[in-house]
């Protein structure tokens, strides 16, 4: 029944993905109030799966919209979803191709085409944070993120004869849609509290991300940049 729940919650989020980024920009002003600010959250994460051979981070963007809602005095939820985001890991050595059952690729001679194996998750993320602001504009955050997983691929790139070749492979069959863990994070809003705001946060999954494999967790380190949309005309107050 959970996991129903959870589907239909990212199914209702995934169907808006292509209007999202409009919404914001056209409604972010009127969306933005003393009690809510809305926006867009962008940036980078490195993310990597325990339990493989290799340990090397993928390097990933991400762009989503957010919503912090005031609660009482200095305590906000901070919640919204990210719709350009990615799970993965770099530089699948040959021992993590036969774990995911993906093809190698050899030449007509029977050599090895030299190149690079990747693996890629597209998730929709959902953070909901508990969050702190300090009266000199720096925040702590903590809380649970869960994730819905709606497109994986091994991929694999090389250079061909002086063309950059890429392969996908995809195997979203072999990897459990939802994932959820948790996330803890720091930042500061510029300005003097009133503008942009940015920050690093770090996510630990609990769910196993390849079916039938323990072990195999998510795991990331953000850097971001929120943009206020409409916000930022007085400053915050603490009741």
């Amino acid at each position: 029944m959970k996991k129903i729940l959870f589907l239909l919650i990212f199914l209702i989020s995934a169907s808006l993905v292509q209007s999202q980024v409009l919404i914001t920009l056209l409604l972010g002003d009127k969306l933005n109030s003393d009690g809510l600010e809305f926006g867009l959250e962008s940036g980078m994460n490195w993310t990597k799966i325990s339990g493989l051979e290799t340990a090397d981070y993928a390097r990933k963007w991400n762009l989503g919209f957010y919503f912090d809602i005031r609660i009482k005095n200095q305590w906000s939820l901070y919640t919204g979803v990210l719709v350009k985001s990615n799970f993965g890991i770099d530089n699948l050595s040959d021992t993590d191709l036969d774990v995911l059952e993906a093809k190698k690729y050899f030449h007509n001679n029977g050599d090895r085409i030299e190149g690079d194996y990747s693996l890629k998750i597209n998730s929709f993320m959902v953070p909901v944070l508990a969050r702190f602001k300090f009266k000199n504009h720096f925040y702590l955050e903590a809380g649970p993120q869960f994730s819905l997983m709606y497109k994986s691929w091994v991929e694999f790139e090389s250079d061909i004869e002086g063309s950059d070749a890429i392969f996908k492979e995809y195997n979203k069959d072999k990897i459990n849609k939802i994932d959820a863990g948790i996330m803890v994070g720091t930042g500061y809003k510029l300005f003097k509290g009133t503008g942009w705001t940015i920050g690093a946060k770090y996510y630990y999954g609990f769910v196993n991300v390849l079916k039938g494999m323990p072990g195999t967790k998510n795991s990331s380190l953000y850097i971001k940049l929120n943009i206020p949309i409409g916000a930022g005309k007085k400053p915050e107050k603490n009741k």
